[in-house]
């Protein structure tokens, strides 16, 4: 794997976040760079991340402090903007609990590797048998209406636009899909298929453009700051992609 960066953005995950795994992640692969967002924390997040990166000396994480939260898309847009300039080949966000182990950052980056024409590989919390994904009924069955909405705001099929893992080629269009802020704060997984079905075409699946990486472990972390009462506004985001797209 060659320098792979990953953003994670963090909104109070003071009582979340597992500083050793991170510590251990860098420790073991060296390609892997790690750059925390905080997006304007209210507990001693800031703190937290601060002595973190402090103690790993070497250069492969670095901190971007937020004074005001922007909310998640944008967190993850300016993390991914700056993440570009220090010429990756790679860069992808990850959810700051880890409900996605970071060792898939490898796994992903194999794709990427073996095959020259995805530009993106995307978490897949699918229940297969042989796999480990832990989550609530409720959020499964509500996922599964939004993936079908999802697919039909975009024009294509899509299993899991909201797995908080994703990597992305560093080629000169990736800029583009990044550069502006995202119409939507809730669904910007969304958006950011729609920017590249723009740049690449409708067919980002049968091309292999985009590849859904199905997990092998997912694990529902309490605490997660999208709740079922947002699957309204998530629709109406939904919307305005449909609109601001197709």
């Amino acid at each position: 794997m060659t320098k792979t960066v990953v953003v994670v953005p963090c909104f109070n995950e003071e009582k979340r976040l597992d500083r050793a795994s991170f510590v251990t992640a860098l420790r073991r692969t060296d390609d892997l760079h790690i750059s925390f967002v905080d997006d304007g924390s209210r507990d001693g997040t800031r703190a937290l991340l601060e002595s973190l990166v402090a103690d790993l000396d070497d250069g492969r994480a670095d901190l971007l402090v937020l004074d005001e939260n922007v909310g998640k898309a944008e967190a993850v847009r300016r993390g991914i903007t700056r993440a570009v300039q220090s010429d990756p080949v790679a860069v992808g966000y990850w959810d700051a609990d880890l409900s996605t182990p970071l060792e898939d950052v490898r796994r992903f980056a194999d794709v990427l590797q073996t095959h020259p024409e995805a530009m993106a590989v995307i978490g897949s919390r699918i229940r297969l048998m042989g796999r480990h994904i832990e989550r609530k009924d409720t959020r499964h069955y509500a996922g599964r209406v939004f993936a079908t909405l999802a697919s039909l705001a975009l024009g294509f099929p899509v299993y899991d636009t909201q797995c908080g893992a994703k990597l992305f080629r560093v080629t000169p269009e990736l800029p583009g899909v990044f550069d502006a802020p995202f119409r939507s704060r809730w669904a910007f997984d969304v958006e950011i298929l729609a920017r590249l079905a723009s740049i690449y075409g409708k067919d980002l699946g049968d091309a292999g453009v985009v590849v859904e990486y199905p997990l092998s472990r997912w694990s529902d972390v309490a605490g997660s700051k999208v709740r079922l009462s947002d699957l309204p506004r998530m629709a109406a985001d939904l919307l305005r992609i449909f609109r601001g797209y197709r």
